[in-house]
């Protein structure tokens, strides 16, 4: 494929044509893989999620900044939310990055949701795979922090930043003990505002409560993200967890369950296509709406019978 060789070769426009074909769905993903597969395997992925509002945006370009002044490349990934009539992201890549727009060590992409459970792009993963595959060496996923795009975002990442603010009340509460789990660094952005060291403590005992059968006790950073404050601590932190992960078999560990869970999406996507494709062109399909439109039926008990007959 044409499209594949220019990309290998530095192209650009092609790893954006190729990225665009991904989050399409396009027929030609399988090729586009098969082909690119062998070039994956060497970047580290960071994961950004948090609540709306905490400042996530604002540090990934400080971190983008600082990265670039050790002439590391970085391939970023922002997850937006989507518009339930175009499909397509709303918020656009994010403003605050576009100051490095014009570097050619800093690749951005923003994807839309469309719905996919989680919050996190259903191609995000093979983006990232292509951002490998050409040659960046930090690749950044910055979700939408809703729902449950935290939990999405640890199966496509090494390293997961969990980032919060200094409580209103309410901040910490919103961290369930599923969202503590996969954090492995936490970030109190906004620290020069009250609170900021009241936050780390609850942070730090909730992680004791919780962490106790983890070999990896995560670090909480204090950043104030307008200014760059404590992004070379967190930087630092994060190359800590890449060296952790890099003992025994740790890292193989995240990968195999990372792939598990590609796996189960591509499974799932194909499982669906062909279903709904299938019940689409089925007149009793048609049949069991006009039921369920006029209450004869209910949608739980059709979708059973339509499972018993798919048997």
């Amino acid at each position: 494929m044409e499209l594949v060789e220019r990309m290998l070769k530095g192209d650009r426009l092609a790893l954006a044509k190729l990225i665009t074909l991904v989050e399409n769905r396009s027929p030609e993903i399988s090729n586009i893989m098969a082909r690119l597969y062998p070039h994956t395997g060497k970047a580290h992925v960071i994961g950004i999620t948090g609540a709306p509002g905490v400042g996530k945006s604002s540090l990934v370009d400080k971190i983008i900044a600082s990265l670039r002044k050790k002439d590391i490349k970085i391939g970023v990934i922002a997850v937006d939310p989507s518009s339930p009539f175009s499909g397509g992201a709303l918020l656009g890549d994010r403003i605050r990055m576009q100051s490095h727009a014009t570097d050619p060590g800093v690749f951005i992409r923003s994807m839309a949701c469309r719905g996919h459970l989680g919050g996190l792009a259903f191609a995000t993963q093979d983006t990232a795979l292509l951002l490998d595959a050409f040659g960046y060496e930090i690749i950044l996923i910055e979700t939408v922090g809703v729902g449950q795009s935290e939990i999405s975002i640890a199966q496509a990442a090494d390293t997961t930043v969990l980032v919060t603010m200094p409580s209103t009340g309410d901040t910490i509460q919103v961290m369930k003990a599923g969202i503590m789990e996969i954090g492995d660094i936490f970030v109190v952005n906004k620290a020069d505002q009250e609170g900021a060291d009241k936050t780390v403590v609850e942070l730090e005992t909730m992680l004791m409560l919780g962490t106790q059968t983890r070999d990896w006790t995560p670090p909480i950073v204090k950043t104030i993200a307008s200014n760059g404050e404590g992004i070379e601590e967190l930087w630092d932190r994060i190359q800590g967890h890449k060296k952790f992960l890099s003992q025994d078999s740790r890292l193989k560990e995240r990968h195999i369950a990372q792939i598990k869970g590609e796996i189960h999406n591509i499974i799932a996507e194909k499982l669906e296509k062909r279903i709904w494709d299938g019940l689409l062109n089925d007149a009793r399909f048609a049949q069991l709406l006009e039921k369920i439109e006029s209450r004869e039926l209910d949608p739980y008990t059709a979708v059973e019978a339509l499972w018993e007959a798919l048997k």
